[in-house]
């Protein structure tokens, strides 16, 4: 099976607002950059389209390593909330409605063809590959326009 590593980032100009994701994939010293961005969305669905669009250009089972700065989709997945909240008919611990259904079932479909670990990396710190998804996710932002 191929070994894949993933970085990936999604930024907001103001939340919610214009937002832009990015994701590199990397695979024996290959890169290979994803990106995107939306007019009206919140930075929790640019983090969620950065994982998501990252893993959908995968063209077959790989041995995924997702190395992302955000504690909302990390701890999703490592804590088993994800698992939790699709049980409980995505609904969370309160009994409200979890926010970006659409997204983490598209992401759920996606994990399940893959074997997938989480690894959370600090923002906006020393992390090459975080950084330049980043800027590439505040690109997607300009690239939007006014």
């Amino acid at each position: 099976m191929k070994e894949v590593v993933i970085y990936t980032d999604g930024a907001c100009s103001v939340n919610p607002g214009k937002g832009g994701y990015a994701a590199i994939l990397i695979y024996k010293g290959n890169e290979k950059i994803v990106s995107g961005g939306e007019l009206l969305t919140t930075n929790n669905r640019m983090e969620l389209a950065a994982v998501i669009n990252g893993l959908a250009a995968l063209k077959e089972k790989c041995e995924v390593k997702i190395y992302s700065d955000s504690a909302y989709v990390v701890n999703a997945v490592n804590n088993s909330w994800l698992n939790e909240w699709e049980k409980r008919g995505w609904r969370t611990l309160g009994n409200e409605e979890v926010k970006n259904i659409d997204l983490w079932k598209e992401l759920t479909k996606l994990l399940n063809m893959h074997k997938v670990k989480f690894i959370k990396v600090k923002g906006h710190s020393d992390n090459e590959y975080n950084n330049r998804c980043d800027a590439l996710a505040r690109g997607e932002i300009i690239a939007l326009g006014n």
